[in-house]
């Protein structure tokens, strides 16, 4: 497995599938025994049906969503990938910038998601040379 390719198309997944609410999408990036760690402070969801949960749950809070993900950084079988968003949550808009580490398993499916994030009131588009 090319670890570069399964986190590209991981990161293409969800450019697409996150704007459009695509939960089936999302969920078929990861293994049936996936943790999926939303923020480091948070407790995981476990498994594809945790995985679910989770995006339910965060696409029922957002709406008007526009994402880019960065160019992944991939090593063994792990891989960063920088994402940008500006959405609505709540009625109002805010900017969330991130960076998720992915672990793959040899099917090219995550086996671990983990991302540190911050959220930010407005709308704040990402800086040149960001994502490269």
């Amino acid at each position: 497995m090319d670890i570069e390719a399964a986190a590209r198309r991981w990161a293409e997944t969800w450019r697409v599938a996150w704007p459009a609410q695509d939960e089936d999408a999302v969920v078929g990036l990861y293994a049936e025994d996936a943790v999926y760690l939303s923020h480091p402070f948070r407790e995981p969801h476990r498994g594809t049906a945790g995985a679910r949960e989770y995006v339910r749950q965060a696409f029922a809070e957002e709406a008007t969503v526009e994402c880019w993900f960065g160019e992944p950084v991939a090593a063994g079988n792990r891989a960063a990938v920088e994402y940008w968003a500006v959405l609505q949550e709540g009625g109002r808009e805010v900017t969330l910038a991130g960076t998720t580490v992915l672990r793959f398993r040899p099917d090219g499916l995550v086996e671990e998601h983990r991302d540190y994030w911050t959220m930010k009131d407005g709308r704040r588009l990402p800086p040149p040379g960001w994502g490269r």
